[in-house]
């Protein structure tokens, strides 16, 4: 019997590709310079798709699968995924149900420390043999230092206990005032920056985060402030950033996403006061293995006739 035909629009956990390999037909869309025409040209075969939260797929996309049954998202958000349209369509859809705020929290404290200890500073400092001629410059403590988070959801709220744990006051900014905390809210995102030592960005990407953080609000986070972000890279004005980090008139940043990843701005990677790493924020064995069995466990599901493991309620 054939194999049925799948789609993946992003490289994702190697074992899930090579299992998914040995199961299914693939068709890898990462691998091609034209997303949308290669779409078009293997759709009218492809009955399953595997998506991610950062590409999502699109109706247009969907329209060009004229047999796809199922999407199946390895994350929890379907923000990227066109979900009136697979309705419109009949076309199942699942994700995996995990919580990645204590992974991404994690990731956001520690690119806290690393650049107000200009801990990357100080490795390459010592690689290039300089310690013996001087010593390094001092970096920044925590302790006393007010901390502001961008969006106090479940990631922001995890990052609180992680930054109060090391001595840092918490305030927040967000569309509304939590009734459950007694964290200082900042209706004015600009106030907020310009009272912290240290801005955090965890909120959503939406049309209206859209370069959230912009050149005003840099201004006003000023000379001694550093920006965290581990949202997505739409919410900050990476030009403005790039000025505001080469000017002198932010301290520092510590970024996990960006833009256009996994390209990065050469002018980024040219300055010492900015760490980055490559969108790990979730990226622990734990939860690529169970997004691993729960990709697998759907798409079984679903070709051999049996009910979903996670199904969206669409």
């Amino acid at each position: 019997m054939d194999r049925p035909e799948i789609l993946i629009t992003r490289q994702i956990y190697f074992p899930l590709l090579q299992a998914l390999e040995r199961e299914y037909t693939v068709h890898r869309v990462w691998d091609v310079p034209d997303r949308q025409a290669f779409i078009e040209a293997v759709g009218p075969r492809v009955r399953g798709v595997v998506t991610t939260v950062v590409d999502g797929v699109s109706a247009r996309e969907i329209d060009a699968m004229p047999k796809v049954e199922i999407i199946a998202c390895f994350g929890k958000s379907l923000a990227k995924v066109d979900v009136a349209a697979a309705k419109r369509r009949g076309i199942a859809v699942t994700n995996v149900p995990d919580s990645v705020a204590v992974p991404v929290a994690d990731i956001a404290l520690g690119l806290i420390v690393i650049v107000m200890r200009r801990m990357t500073e100080a490795e390459r400092y010592v690689r290039a043999g300089k310690w013996p001629e001087k010593p390094f410059p001092p970096g920044r403590g925590l302790t006393g230092k007010l901390c502001g988070i961008v969006g106090l959801g479940e990631i922001g709220r995890e990052i609180a206990r992680r930054v109060e744990a090391c001595g840092m006051s918490v305030c927040y900014h967000g569309p509304r005032r939590k009734t459950d905390v007694a964290y200082r809210f900042f209706a004015e995102l600009e106030e907020m920056a310009r009272a912290a030592d240290c801005l955090i960005v965890t909120c959503p990407a939406t049309p209206e985060t859209q370069n959230l953080i912009d050149a005003r609000i840099l201004e006003a986070l000023g000379p001694e402030g550093y920006l965290i972000n581990v949202a997505r890279g739409s919410i900050v004005d990476e030009p403005a950033l790039i000025a505001a980090l080469t000017s002198g008139r932010i301290a520092g940043a510590g970024l996990d996403v960006l833009r256009d990843e996994p390209r990065v701005p050469p002018e980024l990677l040219a300055l010492d006061n900015v760490a980055i790493v490559p969108h790990i924020g979730s990226n622990i064995m734990e939860i690529r293995e169970e997004r691993l069995t729960n990709i697998l466990g759907n798409l079984r599901a679903h070709f051999a006739g049996q009910p979903l493991l996670t199904p969206v309620d669409l």
